[in-house]
């Protein structure tokens, strides 16, 4: 007989459910359902759209084992306490626990957690709730629309886009397609760019009689005006050479930034990607971590941050106090404004939850810096400065803004220069731009003085075309245009890189041949599935489904009725071939040349005269730096294991044929410093620093010392005072 369980609590992971039941105490029991139990089947639809868009959930094979356990300890228990995520997902996760572990109404108790301390924990479970069936079935409508997007169109694809061994690994998505749209608009628009020139004076001037110099830009004549050819910058060099100039007006302000507001999902993958180089979904996983709990020395498992899937800028007022006393004790009374800051969400935005911020604001970075990987001390740090900074006063600068006249000539000097640094002291937020040139500092020139030309200097330049995304700023354009929802932005992102719909090419998003192929096939074919405003606005129908103004199936009803006519047209429509990407080489078996094509595992070099040859070779991306043995360049591979069915990637030298050099460490931009041979580092997870492999130099670093560090036990309390917990090497 099952041993009697007073409260049984059910939340996703095992490190979740540690923090959890560290609160709790002996009369809760708490597990863990390792994420989803049941979904829809892979390998079939699993919709019934007959029987008004049925869904056919079937519960995971790899989770029998745990649902026994579940179903052994609900069938005990007296109350059952369903704590997934608080979000739609996390409610329909709780949905079907209820439904597979036949939980009765009476004993399903819903709670919620924004952060897993123990006040919001014990809080929360003293505050039960019933299943928002709205949530479900939010969450029920956007699976199925996904579903069928994706089972019924893609197979579309394997039969239209040529050839066939790239068409039958294509997919498409209802969110995917938008988001690589997007990246295919913004090439197309640096395709049509047709740069305009224009020039930059700049007039070096000298005070009359007083030290001190000022450089100021041509601004207009009088009005402001853009200098176009090298002819118009010379006539205006000309008439000003040598000649005096008069300072017109110079005006001084204090002027005054504010401070960025708290992360909500899509700014926190967006700065970690700018100034962390962290990748969306590996930004979302970090924050899970610490948001469900990690071991802090001195605290036990604790809850570092809320909750990281929102886009509410909301905060609460406990923490909003904690925050300004925070700042006065540890910066003084001059960087707090005095009273806290509120931020206002956006209109679209919900409002369930609170801005992504740290749980406990006097758990600073570097007192928790031990207890954290790399990558958690690295994320916790950038929430932890984001809130703490967006609680400050502002930076204050001192602005001057000079003009000086030369006949009908205006040349203008401008300067700020920081007075008081405010939230700056430890935090600005990051740009996807270039930042502006600085010009230097303007002396004190009152009106009415004369300057003495010096020299001008005269600059060429061409605007130009609008930057390619990156991924954080392919996150921007989704957040502003309504395309998905904080939980899904990460998703979208790995998704087109990983079906090679786009690439990355020094940090920014191309699209590949393939990508723009299925594009111009649903841009003729599927107006709806492509267009970026009918997505949004199948967010906002699903918003209203949440809010129950509006029937689920209802949803899928409209949509589907349009959707299966472009279906039927799509099947009579033509073809679209894959451009081929050539290459230098030559077949050696049948001398046609050999081109760059798409398989089920990546790109691969093939013969163009397939299928009467079937030559084939790896496909081969040119790295950094140069070969150790021959000089010659260097070849990234990527492959798959005869053996263990396992993906390997390999650098060798270009010069296969005659050069045997090949190894699994990555090739650097970097050279030695003391030989000047290329650097190389260490592939998979780990500190990443590069290393001279060249015997013969001094900066050698031996095989046997190119490891990982890897963290000692916890300290013992005498040594706790430490901020930094020793490290010991690992060989490998």
């Amino acid at each position: 007989m099952a041993e009697k369980i007073k409260n049984l609590v059910i939340v996703e992971s095992p490190s979740k459910a540690k923090t959890i039941g560290k609160y709790l105490g002996s009369d809760y029991v708490v597990k863990a359902s390792m994420g989803h139990l049941r979904d829809l089947p892979e390998s079939t639809l699993g919709v019934d759209i007959e029987k008004d868009f049925e869904p056919q959930y079937v519960t995971m094979e790899s989770k029998q084992n745990v649902i026994a356990d579940l179903k052994k300890s609900a069938k005990s228990a007296e109350h059952i306490y369903l704590a997934t995520d608080p979000d739609r997902e996390g409610e329909a996760i709780s949905w079907h626990l209820k439904e597979i572990l036949s939980i009765p109404d009476s004993k399903t108790l819903r709670v919620t957690f924004n952060e897993i301390t123990k006040n919001v924990v014990l809080q929360s479970i003293a505050n039960p709730r019933g299943i928002d069936e709205n949530l479900v079935d939010a969450q029920q409508a956007r699976r199925i629309l996904d579903r069928i997007v994706g089972y019924q169109l893609s197979p579309l694809l394997w039969r239209k886009i040529k050839p066939a061994s790239i068409g039958h690994h294509l997919s498409a998505g209802r969110v995917q397609s938008v988001a690589a749209r997007l990246v295919i608009d913004r090439e197309n628009e640096i395709r049509s760019f047709v740069p305009e020139e224009y020039w930059t004076l700049n007039a070096k001037l000298a005070r009359s009689g007083k030290s001190g110099t000022l450089t100021a830009q041509y601004y207009g004549n009088p009005k402001k005006h853009t200098v176009a050819n090298e002819t118009e910058a010379e006539a205006i060099v000309s008439a000003v050479s040598c000649k005096v100039f008069t300072v017109n007006s110079v005006k001084r302000a204090e002027k005054k930034r504010q401070p960025a507001p708290p992360f909500i999902t899509s700014t926190l993958q967006q700065e970690a990607s700018r100034k962390l180089n962290m990748a969306p979904y590996r930004t979302m996983s970090i924050a899970q971590q610490l948001y469900e709990g990690v071991d802090v020395h001195g605290e036990g498992t604790i809850g570092l941050i809320t909750y990281m899937r929102t886009d509410s800028l909301r905060v609460s007022e406990e923490a909003l106090s904690a925050a300004g006393t925070l700042i006065q004790n540890r910066y003084g009374d001059h960087y707090y404004p005095g009273s806290p800051r509120r931020y206002k969400t956006k209109g679209s935005a919900q409002d369930a939850h609170e801005a992504i911020r740290p749980s406990n604001v006097n758990l600073t970075p570097e007192l928790v810096q031990r207890d954290l990987t790399k990558d958690q001390y690295r994320l916790y740090k950038l929430i932890w400065d984001r809130f703490i900074s967006s609680q400050m006063a502002n930076a204050v600068y001192d602005a001057v803004s000079a003009d000086m006249v030369c006949g009908d000539f205006v040349f203008r000097a401008t300067h700020q220069a920081l007075k008081f640094a405010g939230f700056t002291a430890i935090y600005e937020e990051g740009t996807d731009e270039e930042a502006e040139k600085e010009y230097s500092a303007i002396p004190d020139i009152k009106e009415g003085e004369q300057l003495q030309f010096l020299n001008v200097e005269r600059q060429q330049h061409f605007t130009q075309p609008p930057a390619r995304y990156t991924e954080a700023s392919l996150i921007r354009a989704l957040e502003e245009n309504g395309v998905g929802r904080p939980s899904t932005y990460a998703a979208i992102i790995s998704t087109i890189e990983h079906k090679e719909y786009v690439e990355r090419v020094d940090k920014h998003l191309e699209p590949t041949p393939i990508g723009e192929t299925v594009n111009e096939f649903l841009l003729q074919h599927f107006q709806n599935i492509i267009d970026v405003s009918f997505t949004a606005g199948m967010e906002e129908k699903l918003d209203t489904v949440e809010t129950g103004k509006v029937d689920w199936k209802q949803v899928l009803r409209d949509f589907y009725r349009d959707f299966r006519s472009e279906l039927d047209g799509g099947e009579t429509a033509e073809s679209l071939h894959v451009p081929e990407e050539k290459t230098d080489e030559v077949c050696e078996l049948c001398g046609k040349p050999m081109v760059v094509r798409m398989g089920r595992f990546g790109k691969f070099i093939a013969c163009s005269g397939y299928p009467d040859c079937t030559n084939t070779k790896p496909y081969a991306e040119r790295m950094p730096g140069r070969c150790p043995k021959c000089g010659g360049g260097l070849l990234k591979y990527k492959g798959k294991s005869k053996t263990t069915n396992k993906n390997y990637t390999l650098y060798s030298c270009e010069n296969r044929k005659t050069c045997d050099f090949a190894t699994f460490d990555i090739p650097v931009e970097e050279d030695c410093p003391v030989c000047g041979e290329t650097m190389f580092k260490l592939s998979g997870k780990g500190r990443k620093k590069a290393f001279c492999i060249n015997p013969k130099c001094s900066n050698f670093l031996p095989e046997d010392q190119r490891g990982y560090y890897k963290k000692t036990d916890k300290p013992s309390d005498k040594k706790a005072k430490k901020p930094q917990a020793k490290r010991t090497r690992k060989n490998g």
